[in-house]
């Protein structure tokens, strides 16, 4: 059976981490509620503004059960702000800044600067077989350190923020700094769709 992965629909990309997901086999379902929430054996948390959609997150009265479903275990991949929330701990945040947590990372918000600084690159991604990732970066966070408990799996390779942390892994949890669902490559999907798979 397929997996059933939801991707959470309060901001961001919705509809193209879907495509990627269902692509690398899973079937997909937007998550706004908790009952679906409580339905899906894993999760991703698009991109989009952090600090917006942990309000969405109250809101929607789904902090708290996906705080605890992330505790228990859920497979989650956060890409840009969804590695924010997924973090323990965030730098250049704003002064009420709260996060899911879960991943054992510092992360700077907006490390690679504004709108204007968005870029591309090709990286190495452990855990992803063939040619070098294309990565696109819009407003992106890096990863300042891992704790004990996660894993870097990718970094820069050249320029001014060459080896900085841009990807990370912790058990089922995945975390990219980047926007895998619009470079029209679903290597990291698949990878996330193995983690689920195989429990990891």
């Amino acid at each position: 059976m397929n997996p059933l992965i939801g991707v959470l629909a309060l901001q961001g990309d919705v509809r193209e981490h879907r495509a990627a997901l269902e692509s690398s086999g899973a079937r997909t379902v937007g998550v706004r509620r908790v009952a679906e929430l409580e339905a899906v054996d894993g999760l991703v948390l698009p991109g989009g503004e952090s600090t917006t959609i942990d309000k969405l997150l109250r809101i929607f009265d789904l902090y708290e059960p996906l705080q605890k479903a992330i505790a228990d275990g859920l497979p989650v991949y956060g890409s840009c702000a969804g590695m924010i929330l997924l973090a323990d701990t965030v730098v250049g945040g704003t002064s009420d800044q709260q996060t899911l947590g879960g991943l054992d990372v510092v992360v700077r918000r907006n490390a690679f600067g504004r709108q204007v600084d968005s870029f591309e690159t090709d990286l190495d991604v452990e855990g992803v077989e063939g040619p070098p990732v294309h990565a696109a970066f819009i407003r992106a966070p890096w990863v300042e350190s891992t704790g004990p408990r996660a894993s870097a799996i990718a970094t820069i390779r050249t320029g001014p923020a060459a080896g900085r942390i841009v990807a990370v892994r912790q058990g089922g949890l995945l975390a990219t700094s980047f926007h895998p669902e619009i470079t029209g490559d679903a290597r990291i999907h698949q990878l996330f769709v193995s983690i689920v798979r195989k429990g990891y």
